[in-house]
């Protein structure tokens, strides 16, 4: 196994035990531990993991831009929620927007049963997932690729997604606040999020419980931006009456 796919593993552990062992590791891979702790000094340089006695801990920072291979395999139940909610909301012949998060990609695959969707998209990924959906219309927006994202950024993207008008966009975003708003750790990432918004006649937000009340790195808009939010679990109060109060549809799974 290379070094980078043993660091990668080794970082998904983290996103789901939170806590890994310099010992354990070193059973586990059957490498020394002086190995595993060239690996997790990687992570702590990167920003991914914070040293802790024996081994180390996840950064929980908000504004952390993981792998997407990572963030792909993080809640894969909600994601999944998410997307089955979503697919209940588009209708054949509709057009959207989905951005390069790895919801948008669970949002695709649910969408595959619906009939002449146009998508645009600045996702490699989801560009590469609906390759087999040949009835559809699928957009690449263009753009810088950016390492590690799956994603196409900056201010081609977004000239692009401008020259377009669609029915619906989703997004997601690092942190969602009643008073920062949506808010992501990356600024190019942020704008395009933006134009989306902008470009739809329907704007979307598609987030797990975990986003709440959390701030990141750049803003992307305002409560004022969204005509709904789809989420895996029923909010909290708070922000239930926030919603009602802003005129947006708050869609969760009805237990």
């Amino acid at each position: 196994m290379l070094a980078i796919e043993r660091r990668n593993e080794i970082l998904g552990k983290l996103q789901v035990e939170r806590r890994v062992v310099v010992s354990e590791l070193s059973q586990f891979y059957g490498v020394s531990e002086e190995t595993i702790r060239r690996d997790l000094e990687k992570l702590v340089n990167d920003g991914f993991a914070i040293k802790s006695y024996g081994g180390a801990v996840i950064n929980e920072n908000a504004n952390i831009d993981l792998p997407f291979n990572i963030r792909k395999n993080r809640n894969v139940v909600g994601k999944q929620r998410i997307a089955e909610l979503v697919r209940k909301m588009v209708g054949d012949g509709e057009s959207i927007m989905l951005d390069a998060s790895s919801t948008a990609v669970y949002i695709a695959k649910a969408l595959k049963e619906k009939k002449n969707l146009t998508v645009i998209t600045n996702s490699i990924e989801i560009v590469i997932e609906l390759l087999d959906m040949p009835e559809w219309t699928v957009l690449s927006t263009g753009g810088v690729s950016r390492e590690g994202s799956f994603a196409l950024v900056g201010p081609q993207t977004d000239k692009m997604l401008r020259s377009y008008h669609v029915d619906k966009a989703f997004i997601s975003c690092k942190g969602f606040d009643l008073d920062a708003g949506v808010t992501d750790s990356d600024e190019l990432h942020a704008n395009n999020k933006k134009t989306m918004l902008e470009s739809a006649r329907e704007q979307i937000l598609a987030i797990d419980a975990s986003k709440f009340d959390q701030i990141a790195f750049t803003a992307v808009g305002s409560l004022a931006d969204l005509t709904t939010v789809v989420t895996d679990e029923e909010p909290e109060q708070k922000w239930i009456q926030a919603f009602e109060t802003a005129g947006i549809t708050c869609v969760y799974p009805q237990v």
